[in-house]
């Protein structure tokens, strides 16, 4: 459930609430405790067909269309990934495609992730990032 209005609210309150960490130690705790937090993701979605290729590791996305708005479940088996997942979730989960398709991730340049994050790891979130916004062309294609 996301709490900021619009997925660019969401980016601007990700940004304030990682200025408060001094390092980037600190930040990846954050990231971690983050993905914490996600809800439940059932065996059963683990599919082949959900699972996100480019990731060094397991990561799996189901999506449904509720309502107005795309709702995404993600789930990963490496602590950093959850919460890289978690942040990708406060942005785009339950928003209308079109709000999807036309939010540039900035966030990944203004909080300096692609620079922190070893290269296989921002090939992931790139990964991630890339299976969100196919599914919202689609679905703004489809309407």
């Amino acid at each position: 459930m996301t709490t900021e209005a619009t997925a660019e609210q969401a980016q601007q309150a990700l940004l304030e609430e990682f200025e408060m960490f001094d390092n980037w130690m600190d930040r990846y705790q954050y990231i971690i405790d983050m993905g914490k937090q996600l809800p439940a993701f059932p065996e059963e979605w683990k599919t082949p067909e959900r699972k996100i290729q480019g990731c060094q590791s397991n990561v799996w996305i189901h999506h449904c269309r509720e309502g107005d708005v795309l709702h995404f479940d993600a789930i990963s088996d490496a602590a950093i990934v959850s919460g890289l997942i978690a942040v990708l979730m406060r942005i785009y989960n339950d928003r209308p495609a079109t709000e999807i398709r036309d939010t540039s991730p900035h966030f990944l340049e203004d909080l300096g992730l692609d620079k922190h994050l070893s290269p296989t790891r921002s090939n992931g979130l790139h990964a991630m990032l890339g299976k969100i916004y196919e599914v919202a062309e689609k679905e703004v294609a489809s309407a």
